[in-house]
């Protein structure tokens, strides 16, 4: 039995020390918004935090996280309601197949809590190990400075 620190709730799981924290996520847990990509953690699909550090699930050992903060996309904002990355999501239609979307939302957000306005530069290199096969690329960018906006009370403008 591993204890965990899950979307701010202790958790408590039976898995072996070496699970990937995605299974424990998805089949002990029920936690399903986390996705399985690639499992070698190129894809990004897969993303989670952990202490507020965007994290690869598929090859994180649960055990590895069994004394810190995981949060994933289902705990992002956990009085409910959506997160501002999520809200610039909608608000610039990024979304089209959905599948990396869960990944991409919580790379974002770990960029914008450590550098609150960034540059375009600066969103390219945070996401590029979130592959996107919808190539939905220009609107992840937009929604990053979106959403990077209504953290600060900035007027918002969309950008396409």
């Amino acid at each position: 039995m591993i204890s965990l620190l899950v979307n701010g709730a202790r958790r408590t799981v039976d898995a072996e020390p070496d699970m990937p924290l995605l299974w424990a996520l998805r089949e002990k847990l029920g936690l399903t918004g986390t996705k399985f990509g690639c499992g070698v953690a190129q894809c990004g699909a897969c993303t989670v935090h952990v202490d507020g550090q965007p994290v690869r699930s598929c090859i994180t050992p649960v055990s590895a996280v069994a004394s810190r903060r995981v949060t994933t996309i289902e705990g992002l904002t956990p009085a409910g309601g959506l997160h501002p990355v999520q809200q610039a999501w909608i608000a610039e239609e990024v979304p089209q197949c959905g599948y990396c979307q869960s990944g991409q939302i919580l790379a974002a957000a770990a960029l914008l809590a450590r550098k609150p306005s960034p540059t375009d530069a600066d969103i390219d290199d945070a996401m590029a190990g979130n592959i996107c096969r919808c190539g939905t690329y220009p609107r992840i960018r937009a929604a990053t400075h979106r959403a990077a906006a209504m953290r600060s009370g900035q007027p918002q403008g969309g950008a396409r």
